[in-house]
């Protein structure tokens, strides 16, 4: 490969997936080195004033402050891109960092957003928060009700919002119909899709407009850096986008950008072992906790109300799954007995973690709230990671005894 054949689109749309997630968006520097290199610099010099002026009238192609670009997080932004299949990616500080901008960079006083009621915390916490304290009205829905997007427009709606599965009712939302329904209203469709991965599910081909993530999950996939992504046109990204993140910076660091491109190497095959183990977990789960009275919210399995829907746009399950049990007492119990399974809040890791989301990510809703969203105090949440899966089905089996279950 040559120097610059990474950044070449006419070269690298042609690379499948997994070609393209180890090789696509390389810029090798005049040493030539294999593995990507690390800029750590805040700024850029030039050899007279006459470049510097083009550069930041856009006149002339190259960096000017590392808050706009930097080599290291160019090369991400272009891997992400190409994976996703989008035309541009700009990479940020964190997932909320990039729900964050893709939602403030196209949305003013006086328009609408409608998005998914079963969401992350923090993106809830946008949604019902921060977007009306700047005059923006905004509508929640049932996510899994196809009706309820098309009753929620307003004549000033302008973003559809959710995830899919969602954080962490694992709510599947079906991608054709209300992407193509945005469409048909003029609105952009925004997607969360941290739960999958490009690896997993590519929301562009059902028709979303925006794509973002939390790369600090899956892509880097090994608890190491935060960082985030928002995926879109180039009309999007460079018109809408780019000013937000000009002007407010939550710019990714170099180094993250670093570790983030070394786990895009390997995501296809993590979130493909991810998702065997979940589903193998799952499936010894199953009936223990509906004997219990307990429900397996769990898109790989047939007895999930949209397993059909997930089939049919993700290519796996995924490493998520939530499950009830009968209060927050039996559910802190089982917390307490894990042996081997940590008790953490991040997911996509490749270690496996339990948390109690009515306590830890969702913590800052009122209890109307998770209550409406399907939040319950018997709920937890698994990241089912890259042990072997008979060590977690062992541990999960002596958990579920401690509690009673």
């Amino acid at each position: 490969m040559k120097k610059t054949t990474g950044t070449d689109r006419s070269i690298t749309q042609s690379w499948r997936p997994a070609t393209q997630a180890v090789r696509g968006g390389t810029w090798r520097s005049e040493h030539g080195e294999t593995s990507e290199a690390l800029f750590l610099t805040s700024g850029y010099t030039y050899d007279d004033a006459a470049t510097v002026a083009a550069r930041f009238a856009g006149d002339e192609q190259g960096m000017t402050y590392s808050r706009l670009q930097n080599p290291t997080v160019a090369m991400l932004e272009e891997r992400i891109a190409l994976m996703e299949g989008a035309q541009a990616c700009r990479a940020q500080a964190s997932g909320m960092a990039a729900m964050t901008a893709a939602l403030l960079c196209q949305l003013s006083a006086g328009d609408h957003c409608v998005a998914a009621r079963a969401a992350f915390g923090s993106c809830r916490w946008l949604v019902d928060n921060l977007l009306p304290r700047f005059g923006i009205e905004t509508t929640v829905v049932d996510s899994a009700d196809n009706a309820a997007w098309e009753a929620a427009i307003r004549p000033n709606t302008k973003v559809f919002f959710f995830e899919s599965p969602a954080n962490p009712t694992l709510d599947i939302v079906d991608l054709d119909y209300v992407c193509g329904l945005a469409t048909a209203h003029g609105i952009t469709s925004v997607v969360d899709n941290a739960f999958c991965s490009p690896a997993l599910q590519r929301p562009m081909e059902f028709g979303a407009d925006v794509v973002a993530y939390s790369a600090t999950k899956l892509m880097d996939g090994q608890g190491r850096v935060l960082a985030g992504a928002v995926c879109g046109s180039e009309e999007f990204i460079n018109d809408s986008l780019l000013p937000f993140q000009r002007n407010t910076g939550p710019n990714c660091a170099p180094f993250n950008a670093w570790v983030v491109l070394k786990g895009l190497e390997t995501l296809s095959l993590r979130a493909h072992k991810h998702s065997e183990n979940a589903l193998k977990l799952g499936q010894f789960m199953e009936d223990r906790i509906a004997a219990a009275g307990g429900t397996m919210m769990h898109p790989g399995l047939a007895s999930h109300p949209s397993y059909a829907l997930a089939q049919k746009q993700m290519d796996a399950c995924g490493p998520i799954f939530s499950f009830t049990v009968d209060g927050r007492p039996p559910a802190h119990a089982i917390l307490d007995a894990l042996k081997l399974i940590d008790i953490s809040n991040n997911i996509g890791d490749a270690r496996s973690l339990m948390c109690h989301p009515a306590s830890t990510t969702h913590a800052g809703m009122t209890a109307e709230a998770r209550d409406e969203m399907g939040v319950s105090e018997g709920m937890l949440r698994i990241n089912v990671g890259l042990e072997d899966v008979q060590d977690l089905i062992e541990d999960m089996d002596q958990a579920l005894k401690a509690a009673g279950l």
